[in-house]
């Protein structure tokens, strides 16, 4: 499917305009290869060009990536997203390698989806240009383009990580596509792979809150699987009964973030990227978002404090459930007491070996050994109860951590599970299953940022109703209340500490004087 607008897209691509990358891609018929907009090669005439909304519907066209602007390096974008949840949910879980691998057919990633096989084909075709076959092999093969650009990591470990049935096939793809082998793709300044570790980068769209993003980590990381210190942020990583580690920094000069990788099997990078895409929300729109919220005069004063603001995603379903699930009623910093006692009870240890960090010894929990075990928390028994029947649903239900097909759906869907309220149920949606307008509304940390902002007190049914105008963005509007709370929070802090250092030195003073502290200094 051509994309369409050309005139607008011919002057995107003739101002090279950033704006218009990971949105669109230009198949050049005198070349037979496809760009992003902000290629720096000569721009070609008008009648040479075909526009198209993804990479995949752009390489089915029969156009081979461009060597220069490197299309696998373009913000991971979607045009489309919002129009068809069921593509929205299948791409997901393409990128985690639902069509990699034999057994694997579009057959069974449709029943996954709870739709037909004809009925997905259409989707694609109508939203994505291309077929679902066609969007996983352009996924293997970007990815593998981009380890060979950017790694030093021999060729046959690149088709395993890449996600290709074998080296023969691999080699072939890319002679087919680049009428080249593989290796002489392979850039002198790629970075040395040193065993199973390696690192890439991954675009954003510019703005990036990066210290937002690191305060809310770093607020609840968990001991043992998490580490926020100098810039960058460490965890443990299970996939599969893999373990192994990453380490994430910002690279603000290139819109990217810097991923280092360490783990016993290459296969596992495909999903690791997939779920560091997730947790950073690397493929948000944020100018869209803004400007939509900003159409709120409430909201547009938050927007322009933090205009780079994400909503921060979950690294694994059912360890962002659990958490939650720990949190309610109390603070975030008991929630986290109670999660570092799960994980030393029934963590998985992570050998020396692929330790990115010292301090990363074991890895999360996962459902099937939650579900075995007794817990053993000193907390109430209707929270144990609830991590229980999170654990049983988990295994009972491998989409339960899929978007449905809205919100409501989603939402719905999670109260079916017992112990599981309207805020649990939201705030899971919001971060494990990646829906946009989740909206917790019932969150004191909610109400207290919409109290700061406003000036005045707002019950949950009230700021459920403001919320309104706020959608199918409710929550990044939720992160911003939640970024006006803790602006707040700090705020009092400072005022208190310096509160105290007044108290303390008039205190000393008076000492020194032999009287008491003056009280209007205080």
């Amino acid at each position: 499917m051509e994309f369409f607008d050309r005139e607008t897209c011919y002057r995107a691509l003739q101002g090279r305009d950033a704006r218009f990358d990971g949105l669109i891609f230009v198949g050049v018929s005198s070349t037979g290869i496809y760009c992003r907009p902000v290629c720096p090669a000569r721009t070609p005439q008008l009648k040479h060009c075909h526009f198209f909304g993804s990479a995949a519907a752009a390489q089915e066209a029969g156009f081979r990536p461009c060597l220069r602007c490197r299309p696998e390096t373009a913000p991971d974008l979607a045009v489309w997203k919002g129009t068809s949840n069921t593509v929205s949910r299948a791409l997901s879980l393409i990128a985690e390698g639902a069509l990699d691998g034999r057994g694997r057919g579009v057959n069974k990633l449709a029943e996954r989806l709870g739709v037909g096989e004809r009925q997905l084909r259409r989707l694609f075709l109508q939203h994505l240009g291309a077929s679902p076959v066609s969007v996983a092999q352009t996924r293997r093969v970007l990815f593998a383009k981009q380890l060979i650009h950017e790694t030093r990591m021999p060729m046959t470990q690149v088709a395993m990580a890449a996600g290709f049935s074998s080296v023969r096939r691999f080699n072939e793809i890319f002679q087919e596509l680049f009428r080249r082998p593989p290796s002489a793709l392979r850039r002198k300044g790629a970075e040395n792979s040193v065993g199973r570790e390696v690192t890439l980068r991954l675009r954003y769209r510019p703005p990036y809150d990066w210290e937002a993003m690191l305060n809310f980590l770093a607020a609840r990381a968990i001991a043992g699987v998490e580490v926020v210190e100098n810039d960058r942020y460490c965890r443990s990583v299970e996939i599969d009964g893999v373990v192994g580690s990453i380490d994430v920094s910002h690279q603000p000069e290139r819109h990217s973030l810097s991923v280092r990788i360490l783990a016993p099997n290459v296969r596992l990078f495909p999903a690791v990227v997939f779920r560091v895409r997730r947790l950073f929300d690397l493929n948000a729109d944020i100018g869209t978002i803004g400007a939509h919220l900003s159409n709120d005069p409430m909201m547009a004063r938050l927007v322009s404090r933090r205009p780079g603001l994400r909503a921060p995603g979950g690294w694994d379903g059912f360890e962002l459930a659990i958490r939650a699930v720990l949190g309610q009623q109390i603070s975030v910093a008991a929630a986290r007491g109670y999660a570092e006692q799960l994980v030393e009870r029934h963590g998985t240890a992570v050998p020396e070996a692929f330790r990115i960090h010292p301090r990363l010894t074991h890895a999360f929990p996962f459902a099937k050994r939650v579900a075995k075990h007794p817990v053993g928390l000193a907390m109430p028994m209707s929270r144990l109860d609830t991590i229980e029947a999170v654990a049983e649903a988990a295994l009972a239900d491998p989409n339960l951590f899929v978007a449905k097909a809205d919100v409501d759906a989603t939402v719905a869907r999670w109260l079916e599970i017992r112990g599981v309220g309207p805020w649990t149920a939201h705030y899971i949606a919001l971060r494990a299953c990646r829906e946009s307008d989740a909206f917790p509304a019932s969150d004191i940390g909610l109400l207290r940022g919409a109290h700061a902002l406003l000036g005045a007190k707002v019950s949950s049914g009230e700021l459920l109703a403001r919320a309104e105008v706020w959608r199918p963005w409710r929550a990044y509007a939720a992160q911003h209340l939640w970024a006006a709370d803790c602006a707040k929070e700090n705020v009092e802090k400072q005022i208190r500490r310096q509160t105290r250092v007044r108290t303390h030195t008039s205190e000393e003073m008076a000492n020194e004087r032999g009287g008491a502290p003056d009280e209007s200094r205080v």
